[in-house]
């Protein structure tokens, strides 16, 4: 089908609580923001637009990053989830018309540009393509970043189903698996989150 036109949608409002290091956008990462670095890879990838989701420590991280290429889109909601962050990211991104949304997150620091652009070669209208990677007994497991058709992102937003508190995409996703197709991208990315602190390995 080619790659459609895309808006990136970068969720990163939450507080990394857990990590107890600020704002999962302002982890290091080679000497410069994490969120930096995402909105990098999403550019070099095709994405035409990024919608940059914020919430936690969001004047912190206007001031201390460099948000160039991206546009920031505040959640003043973000402490109820995030479900609350999708919503606001892909209700913007729709506006913008483009014939695919891509939802990434920012605490993937091993999401590459050959992987979003793996994506969304593989975009079809109305379905869903998730990013998928193998786990250690060899099985492909779904995770992001996740493009959805302009027409299914709609649907998401229309359907309410993504408004219990931090559900995100998951639970329409859920709902509608006969629209989601897994591309393998383990050859070309690290789909692990920065979740813990044992995780802080990854931004090495």
């Amino acid at each position: 089908m080619g790659e459609p036109a895309t808006t990136a949608v970068l969720l990163a409002a939450g507080a990394g609580t857990r990590l107890g290091r600020g704002p999962k956008a302002l982890l290091p990462f080679h000497g410069r923001p994490l969120v930096e670095h995402q909105i990098r890879v999403l550019l070099a990838g095709g994405c035409r637009d990024v919608l940059v989701v914020l919430g936690a420590g969001s004047t912190r991280i206007l001031a201390e990053a460099d948000l160039a290429g991206a546009s920031p889109v505040l959640n003043p909601d973000w402490p109820h989830g995030m479900g609350t962050s999708y919503r606001q990211g892909m209700a913007a991104a729709v506006q913008l018309r483009p014939s695919a949304v891509l939802v990434a997150l920012v605490d993937q620091p091993g999401l590459t540009a050959a992987a979003v652009s793996r994506l969304r070669s593989s975009w079809q209208p109305g379905r869903i393509a998730a990013a998928g990677y193998r786990d250690g007994d060899g099985r492909l497991r779904r995770g992001h970043p996740v493009l959805f058709d302009r027409s299914i992102a709609v649907r998401s937003l229309e359907s309410g189903v993504t408004g219990g508190q931090d559900t995100g995409a998951r639970a329409f996703l859920a709902s509608h698996p006969e629209l989601v197709d897994v591309t393998d991208c383990s050859d070309l990315a690290d789909g692990r989150d920065v979740d813990t602190k044992a995780d802080l390995v990854l931004l090495d």
